[in-house]
């Protein structure tokens, strides 16, 4: 690990405490619409809608939402009675995730930024449908350079599946990039992007099978820098942290939050943790150990987590772990 240890960013930013945060699954692996929730603090999406809309609405207009392959949270911070919302991924596909809004009857007209955690397909496959529906411009789009590198996955035969292109400045337009590789602070100094993640645990050792093509030939690209998660402070509570798919690992992803943002305290992490897979699962292990010393109140692992590895955190931290649905409204 020597190579990368001295790679990423830990520069301390002042991430101002938050009265209430609200963050909305619209899109994840998996719709579980009966499925009781043991915990205050999260809401499925019939109970959060009829809070919101009232029966009537509900009754006439509401329809399920769908799940893909993909990755979506809309995330909207409060503090002096002010809000401001945020697009964290896309999901895979174009329609998914603006079809999901219509099914909740959410207006996308709130989200002021989007920022993707990392370029791979399911996360920014829906990028130019949920642009093209939130139709604003120089809608600030928040992205690491690297994402717009040519990517493939190598198959067991040699072989590189490419993954499909990252939309390029002139496909985002009205809206625009905002490249950067440090930490950055969103929403009035009130939401953290991380900047690129250093790997401090030698059993989170990337996405080796990530390729990257240079001068026509593929080269091994393991490290994903363009990794990044969303961290918050809420006000008597601690952390929230979102992650993608922490393919810099959900721990150093996590100590890169505490150490950037001076707070100890971690009350959620919330995300993709990328322990399904034989390449990944060894990691399930170290990753519930290291998980029970940060002593989050709240462990939602969505998306390419897997069902190993959420079980095993289930059974670690029984009061603390939630399956996640499409729809499913977590508040603190």
């Amino acid at each position: 690990m020597s190579e990368v240890q001295d790679r990423g960013s830990t520069k301390r930013l002042f991430l101002k405490e938050v009265d209430r945060v609200e963050i909305l699954s619209l899109m994840d692996n998996s719709v579980d619409l009966l499925s009781t929730i043991d915990n205050k603090d999260v809401k499925p999406v019939r109970e959060w809608v009829e809070d919101r809309k009232g029966t009537d609405w509900t009754e006439r207009y509401y329809r399920s939402p769908s799940a893909e392959h993909g990755f979506s949270m809309l995330i909207r911070v409060t503090s002096g009675g002010k809000s401001h919302s945020i697009l964290f991924d896309c999901g895979a596909s174009k329609e998914g995730v603006v079809s999901n809004i219509g099914k909740m009857g959410l207006d996308l007209s709130e989200v002021e930024t989007v920022v993707l955690s990392h370029s791979h397909n399911d996360h920014s496959g829906g990028l130019l449908g949920v642009l093209k529906a939130i139709n604003r411009a120089d809608m600030p789009i928040i992205v690491h350079e690297d994402m717009f590198k040519t990517r493939g996955v190598a198959n067991p035969d040699g072989s590189v599946r490419k993954r499909g292109d990252f939309p390029d400045e002139d496909q985002v337009k009205p809206a625009r990039y905002v490249k950067t590789k440090e930490p950055l602070l969103l929403a009035n100094d009130g939401v953290l992007v991380t900047g690129e993640i250093p790997r401090k645990m030698d059993f989170e050792k990337g996405f080796p099978q990530q390729r990257v093509l240079i001068e026509g030939d593929w080269k091994s690209d393991p490290w994903v820098w363009d990794d990044r998660a969303i961290t918050i402070n809420v006000k008597h509570k601690g952390l929230v942290i979102v992650s993608g798919c922490a393919h810099a690992g959900i721990i150093n992803t996590a100590i890169n939050a505490i150490q950037v943002s001076g707070v100890r305290n971690v009350t959620a992490i919330i995300g993709g943790f990328h322990l399904a897979g034989g390449e990944y699962e060894p990691r399930i292990n170290r990753t519930v150990e290291e998980l029970k010393q940060l002593k989050p109140k709240m462990v939602v692992p969505t998306h390419c987590s897997g069902w190993r590895g959420f079980y095993a955190i289930r059974n670690a931290l029984p009061e603390a772990c939630v399956w996640n649905s499409v729809g499913n409204l977590y508040q603190f």
